[in-house]
């Protein structure tokens, strides 16, 4: 079973918490796909095909699950989008927000982003919607 790390990967602090969840991914026996690692970054207008192919062509291949961190102020473009052909394509999405309350959040979430995923607020609430997903989807 395959999940696609979907998040802001800007600066070295966001790379680290998809990293994380990277980490808690594979401790559950999950392939993973983390763009910044597995493509790389975006740096001049010339990378961004290379960016596009590798990260939805190659990416959501063989995808069973896309889980997505959800904080700071605003979703990341790139992030949205993911959400976007993940749920256009039926592929389950799992957020994970934990700087605030989801409740707190709607404004920059959007009540579409919130409606469309179960949202986890913890690394460890996070596995336990993995677990149960990969039990549902009988992996």
């Amino acid at each position: 079973m395959k999940v696609y790390i979907a998040g802001k990967i800007c600066s070295e602090e966001e790379r680290e918490l998809l990293e994380k969840v990277d980490v808690l991914c594979k401790k559950l026996g999950f392939d993973t796909f983390l763009p910044h690692r597995d493509v790389g970054l975006a740096k001049e207008l010339k990378d961004v095909e290379k960016v596009f192919r590798g990260d939805i062509i190659n990416g959501f291949k063989d995808c069973n699950v896309v889980v997505a961190v959800l904080d700071g102020l605003h979703v990341g473009a790139g992030t949205a989008w993911e959400l976007g052909y993940a749920y256009a394509k039926k592929i389950p999405a799992i957020g994970l927000k934990t700087d605030e309350l989801i409740e707190d959040a709607l404004d920059q979430l959007s009540a579409i982003l919130i409606a469309s995923m179960q949202i986890a607020t913890s690394l460890e609430e996070l596995e336990d919607k993995l677990k149960g997903l990969k039990i549902n989807l009988k992996v």
